[in-house]
């Protein structure tokens, strides 16, 4: 079967959307007709979008940091799991925090984490974030 033609067919027939929708039958849809509330995604499609988010929030942090390149692996880490959960509109109201990492001042920026209503909402992490900007480690 020629499966390029097939896929040029499908995409046709079906459209192709990057957004999830609802098909005319009512079910969740994204893609080129893939019915996710029944079938899902596989392990390989879910690490495929994984990596494609981290690359795409690194690469927020990146600009967003222009001293990227001087702060640790940790504190990179710890940025780039906040930035993942917040989303970068949510995450740019941390003016004062997001100044105290350009300044490396790693205090005030694990303080200003923690002082705020999203550390409120997701506990623990937060915590475990703040951790990771005081220590470097």
């Amino acid at each position: 079967m020629n499966k390029l033609l097939l896929r040029s067919e499908l995409k046709r027939d079906e459209g192709e959307k990057l957004r999830l929708y609802k098909c005319s039958s009512g079910k969740f849809t994204i893609g080129i007709g893939r019915n996710i509330e029944d079938n899902g995604i596989s392990k390989d499609e879910s690490d495929l979008m994984f990596a494609n988010d981290v690359d795409r929030v690194e690469k927020e942090a990146r600009s967003i940091f222009g001293n990227w390149k001087s702060i640790s692996d940790a504190r990179q880490r710890a940025l780039v799991n906040m930035l993942f959960n917040l989303g970068m509109t949510r995450f740019m109201t941390f003016k004062r925090m997001i100044g105290a990492v350009i300044r490396e001042d790693w205090d005030g920026a694990a303080d200003e984490a923690i002082n705020s209503t999203w550390s409120r909402q997701v506990g623990e992490r937060a915590n475990r974030i703040a951790n990771m900007l005081r220590g470097g480690k």
